[in-house]
């Protein structure tokens, strides 16, 4: 079977690539880093206006989707330019809330105990408040699934609600503890705590399980475009670097560390997009899928920053180079929403 995009995806894809390369993300990484969300924001409002976060939210709630193979195209290239924010987080939240509320339209919400008068939140008001603003890169929401995500959320301080699922349980985190230092400083974690019980019952763990599926599938998308991006900036480096008079590129042992880069990514690709199909298709498979996805773009990501590091030598090390805020976001990125061996672990089982 191939895994090809059309061409509207492939257009679509240009497109992002060509908005972002013209716009900073460095500086607006960077200045994310350091608490001012102001940069990242504006530019969450042009990728809005492309339809990308449109693409996690139903029509009914003025979106396009859920449409999750140009889902991960879109989140590859947020992870090619190293976009800031709860990317991952905003449309796993988004996914969340969307199948509560299919949950309320069909059944009545029979199985939940929703609580109302919530701020926007609790009964079938959550879906209506938030979805048409998360489609318009309007609100900016961090989901933390202790189970799946572990017990830090990403970004609360930047985010405009903090969902927190617990078991059966979604609560309204109400504050959140210190900042926790991360190998990427562009993401910043912190335990979400108190809050309020907007919902309970086995439907909000079943929306739950779904919004983790779209978080790890987004986060494959991220860490293929992380590697891509690693790979052709070590691939124009080594080109330039000279040693004993020729560029180091054209060293042979050079040559086979890219083409282990390369081929682990192209790998990966077909990997994301077979995922993508089966859960568009809500095949039964496509847990596993997506969990050989993630395990598979995580992992070939983190050999790329490995890969960059060693080939740039001691500038790669350098927080003043923007490479830093590729290569240091590999390694948090290959094991959010899904650590490698859990992964692992959901292919085997089967």
């Amino acid at each position: 079977m191939r895994f090809l995009l059309d061409d509207e995806q492939r257009e679509f894809a240009r497109s992002l690539d060509g908005m972002l390369t013209a716009a900073d993300t460095p500086g607006a990484a960077r200045a994310w880093a350091a608490g001012d969300t102001a940069p990242g924001r504006a530019l969450w409002a042009r990728l809005a206006e492309a339809g990308v976060f449109a693409l996690a939210v139903p029509e009914r709630h003025e979106g396009l989707g859920p449409m999750p193979l140009e889902l991960a195209v879109a989140c590859a290239e947020l992870g090619r330019h190293a976009v800031p924010g709860p990317l991952v987080e905003t449309v796993a939240a988004a996914a969340f809330l969307d199948r509560l509320d299919e949950v309320d339209r069909l059944d009545g919400l029979d199985e939940v105990d929703r609580l109302d008068g919530l701020d926007g939140f609790g009964h079938a008001g959550a879906a209506a408040e938030w979805l048409p603003r998360i489609a318009g890169g309007k609100a900016l929401l961090s989901l933390c699934v202790p189970a799946a995500s572990g017990p830090y959320a990403l970004d609360p301080d930047a985010a405009d609600a903090v969902l927190v699922v617990d078991g059966d349980t979604v609560r309204l985190a109400e504050t959140t503890g210190p900042l926790q230092p991360s190998a990427d400083p562009v993401r910043r974690l912190a335990r979400p705590l108190g809050g309020t019980v907007l919902a309970r019952g086995p439907a909000v763990a079943a929306a739950a399980s779904h919004a983790a599926e779209v978080a790890a599938l987004a986060t494959a998308a991220q860490s293929l475009g992380l590697g891509r991006a690693l790979l052709d900036r070590t691939v124009a480096y080594v080109g330039q670097r000279t040693q004993f008079g020729a560029a180091v590129g054209s060293f042979q042992a050079v040559k086979h560390r890219l083409a282990d880069t390369l081929i682990a990514l192209e790998f990966a690709q077909p990997l994301l997009y077979s995922a993508a199909l089966a859960l568009a298709e809500g095949a039964d498979h496509a847990s596993a899928e997506i969990a050989a996805a993630k395990v598979t773009a995580g992992e070939a990501a983190y050999a790329a920053a490995r890969t960059a590091l060693q080939l740039h030598g001691a500038v790669g090390y350098t927080d003043e180079l923007d490479l830093a805020l590729w290569i240091r976001k590999a390694r948090p990125l290959r094991d959010a929403w899904g650590t490698p061996a859990a992964c692992r672990a959901r292919v085997l089982a089967r």
